[in-house]
């Protein structure tokens, strides 16, 4: 049945009226009101606890607010009737509200789906949008996502890392400048609202990529299953070139069962040698074979491990990343030389396998950002052996099995979280031979001075000490960035206190990724 939202496929459509409920008024949520109420919308945002700021911008901008539970359905969110509920990614299938939308058919949206409809707001010269490259994966996205648009611009492209990343899609679409490749970092929250999405003018992306899938979210998606089918939507509709994983199986077969654009290809990455359509390591130099016109018996040099090492992003999982965003950065025609001089100049954010010191002969480092089993066996396959900080809120995930993988292999296992039972109770079962330590401290401020008092008495000349909890923070800490941060002060505190040679490194320091 045609409806009106049908009819909403552009920014200069007639939006005028459009009665919307927007859930949620953290930065994506401002967004989508604040784009909203620029097309002419009636726009009631319903949140718990808004934020001063954003609420206090609303009634200059013309939009209504309802500040209180959501645990029911708002009266005042009924008697708005809206004909579309557009909701922030923190709200996941099972709320009280999105229940009520659907069982009513009302259409549910999230911000990526308003984003694409309104995405001619701004165009390039040929009066065309600018082109969407999404990315997606259980880790690794952001970096990704930096590394593609940072590859896209010294190919001499208007890109604009945006989405999940931090800068909501709609501010880049409504930005003035204008882009010719919007590089959007999307969340599996994101990835299962868009796939909600049906009507005339589905997002239709020039290139995507799940960069690998594990456990991660199954408190918000209800299980595994729904978590990667949320995962695998990043591929529908592309119509250039979907990027895998060739070591993860679960991307390859995303990639099989995608509806594309006819001429879509696939294109694979791993640390292998490259087949004809891939990209990949030989002789210890990163190369493309895909987008080679003479691909079947050459392959075009992108950089080398040697020259990543010496700027600290040759681990593995980091190595990864480049490929696959040089994979994305080629489908659009950046020449090799401009991704060299991309990566080069790159550097990791915050937190994300950061040398904190090198003091006595022991490196400590900070990947904070590790917050799930999958991207801490990616911090642990870069230093083996180290002492592992691990544990935090697991977000309803199994630990046990990288216990008995990789964490069987370090040295020592040092554990904080307000609840620690499910590490310790996998260390027992399935690494007995580790020694573990728990962190009783229960105040944010003392925790990490005790991990680092504690790892300091295991610590010997060599070892690497490593933060990577395998879990979320907000159990003992406000942020991943924050815990990362607590632990680089309370080394630097040891340091400052004259506890070992002052041979420590400055905290920007390049990893030895290479060991």
């Amino acid at each position: 049945m045609t409806t009106r939202l049908d009819s909403l496929t552009s920014w200069h459509a007639d939006w005028r009226g459009l009665r919307v409920v927007v859930l949620g008024l953290s930065v994506t949520g401002f967004s989508v009101a604040d784009t909203l109420a620029e097309l002419g919308a009636d726009v009631l945002v319903a949140t718990e606890g808004a934020d001063a700021e954003y609420a206090r911008l609303l009634p200059v901008i013309g939009v209504s607010l309802h500040d209180g539970s959501l645990q029911s359905v708002p009266e005042r969110v009924v008697a708005h009737a809206p004909e579309v509920v557009i909701a922030s990614p923190g709200f996941p299938p099972h709320h009280p509200v999105i229940r009520w939308a659907r069982e009513n058919g009302i259409t549910v949206w999230g911000d990526i789906e308003l984003g694409w409809r309104v995405r001619d707001k701004v165009v390039r010269p040929d009066g065309s949008p600018a082109d969407w490259v999404l990315i997606t994966g259980t880790n690794g996205k952001t970096t990704t996502t930096q590394l593609t648009a940072a590859m896209l611009a010294a190919g001499g492209l208007r890109a604009a890392p945006c989405g999940n990343i931090g800068v909501p899609v709609l501010d880049a679409v409504r930005d003035p400048g204008g882009f010719d490749v919007l590089v959007v970092e999307v969340s599996s929250h994101q990835l299962w609202y868009l796939g909600l999405a049906e009507g005339p003018d589905r997002l239709s992306p020039h290139a995507s990529v799940c960069l690998n899938l594990a456990d991660d979210h199954l408190e918000w998606h209800g299980s595994f299953e729904a978590y990667r089918d949320a995962k695998a939507v990043v591929y529908e509709n592309t119509r250039v070139a979907c990027v895998y994983n060739k070591s993860d199986a679960a991307t390859r077969e995303m990639v099989e069962e995608a509806e594309v654009v006819e001429g879509c290809r696939a294109i694979g990455f791993d640390l292998g040698v490259p087949g004809p359509s891939d990209l990949g390591v030989v002789d210890g130099i990163l190369v493309d074979r895909a987008f080679h016109e003479d691909r079947r018996s050459s392959a075009l040099e992108l950089t080398t491990v040697v020259e990543l090492a010496a700027r600290g992003l040759a681990a593995p999982h980091i190595v990864a990343n480049i490929l696959a965003a040089a994979a994305l950065a080629r489908s659009l025609d950046v020449e090799p030389a401009a991704i060299r001089e991309a990566v080069l100049a790159f550097r990791l954010d915050p937190h994300r396998i950061e040398v904190v010191a090198r003091v006595s002969g022991v490196t400590w480092v900070d990947d904070s950002k590790a917050t799930n089993p999958h991207a801490a066996a990616s911090s642990l396959a870069a230093f083996p052996g180290a002492i592992w900080v691990v544990g935090g809120l697991l977000k309803g995930v199994d630990i046990s099995e990288l216990v008995a993988g990789r964490g069987a292999a370090t040295k020592a296992a040092i554990v904080i979280g307000e609840d620690r039972t499910a590490v310790l109770a996998a260390f027992a079962r399935h690494a007995p031979a580790v020694p573990v330590i728990e962190v009783e401290a229960t105040q944010t401020e003392d925790v990490m001075a005790r991990v680092v008092e504690l790892a300091a008495g295991v610590a010997g000349d060599g070892d690497v000490v490593l933060l990577a909890p395998a879990a979320a923070s907000f159990d003992q800490f406000a942020s991943y960035a924050d815990r990362g941060r607590r632990f680089a002060e309370a080394v630097r505190e040891r340091i400052g206190r004259g506890d070992g040679d002052h041979d420590a490194e400055p905290p920007d320091a390049p990893a030895d990724e290479a060991r």
